[in-house]
């Protein structure tokens, strides 16, 4: 996947964030930065239709690994919500994560969780063969990314999405 910035000042952190999460884990769909909540909304998509039990056992798994992903950090959640929708046979899940208590390692967490849940029906862009080093790398980008993110005054509304192998980010 290639990403490539027109100028030095077109990406910000939470920009670079973004691109970073959607280069690192193909399973999120898209991804939303809301600056007046100042939470991240990180998009699934799976390819059959979820029962409203199914959605239940679910969040109820996904919530709670993150409750106690973030009492072992001694960290209280601000915001930690999953919804979804039917759209003809997709199911689109959302979870949205405050920026300030989330942790790269929670990303990690959640996009696991969700590939152990909906396996192959899990719709994942097809992403170029990474050595191990390479993600390692990209999560220690991550990581230093969501900090700075997190210290920074970011007033924009951005949504980033895939494209041919692109990564696109949007202002709203």
């Amino acid at each position: 996947m290639s990403v490539q910035p027109k100028a030095k000042d077109d990406v910000t952190n939470s920009a670079g964030l973004l691109i970073s999460i959607l280069a690192r884990y193909p399973e999120v769909a898209t991804i939303n930065f809301d600056p007046a909540g100042r939470v991240l909304k990180f998009t699934f998509i799976s390819s059959r239709i979820l029962s409203p039990e199914e959605f239940s056992a679910i969040k109820e798994k996904v919530l709670d690994s993150i409750d106690i992903f973030n009492f072992l950090e001694k960290k209280k959640t601000k915001v930690s919500a999953i919804f979804y929708q039917q759209c003809d046979q997709l199911t689109i899940l959302e979870v949205r994560r405050d920026i300030d208590t989330l942790a790269s390692e929670e990303i990690a967490l959640i996009v696991q969780l969700l590939r152990e849940f909906f396996g192959e029906h899990l719709v994942t862009e097809t992403n170029e063969s990474y050595y191990e080093d390479d993600l390692l790398i990209q999560e220690e980008i991550i990581k230093h990314l969501l900090e700075s993110v997190k210290d920074a005054d970011e007033n924009r509304y951005l949504f980033a999405f895939r494209e041919e192998d692109r990564v696109l980010v949007f202002n709203k």
